[in-house]
């Protein structure tokens, strides 16, 4: 087993705007907020094969879905795509990442695994450390070295807005005698 030494996650998170973080020269690359526009590259993985699994004549019976197959080539296609319209596909389409891309295809295999009925608590556990090492958690953004960059110009705009007046308050009305009385 391991002794000391550093380990993912061990101690608290460096911070960007510490002292010692900018003595170390730690500074987190900034990701466009709108997320990549670029080309979406090709699903890298073959196809996932889904099977049937039924007893006939006291036998095991293995069959290919074929409709089960198709949902899941579906379903990983749409993830796949919403997957690299995030900002961390910016990073993910430097070229100095391109080795991402089958981690990136793994957690989308994952994540649609996760989905059914058949994923284990291994596949869930796996689903989530995909998700660190592609930058789509929190802490996987930190251990990746990258931030999601504020939309300054957006913050501005709300910031101009005329903001919308509080209801005018309303005087309560009591009923009084014609001597001023209640």
């Amino acid at each position: 087993m391991a002794k000391g030494g550093a380990r993912n996650r061990s101690g608290p998170p460096k911070q960007e705007d510490s002292a010692r973080s900018e003595a170390l020269g730690f500074e987190l690359t900034a990701l466009p907020a709108k997320g990549y526009t670029g080309r979406i590259p090709k699903f890298p993985l073959p196809p996932r094969m889904v099977y049937a699994q039924y007893w006939a004549d006291g036998e095991r019976v293995v069959e290919l879905d074929v409709s089960a197959s198709d949902h899941v080539a579906d379903r990983e296609r749409e993830l796949w795509a919403w997957a690299w319209r995030t900002p961390q596909a910016c990073a993910w389409s430097m070229p100095s990442e391109s080795w991402r891309l089958h981690t990136v295809a793994m957690w989308v295999r994952t994540f649609v695994l996760c989905e059914s009925a058949e994923a284990t608590a291994a596949d869930k556990n796996s689903l989530h450390r995909f998700a660190d090492q592609i930058g789509l958690t929190p802490a996987g953004l930190r251990e990746n070295g990258w931030k999601v960059a504020v939309d300054e110009l957006a913050q501005q705009r709300r910031k101009a807005a005329p903001a919308k007046a509080p209801p005018p308050r309303q005087r309560r009305l009591r009923a009084v005698n014609d001597d001023g009385g209640q």
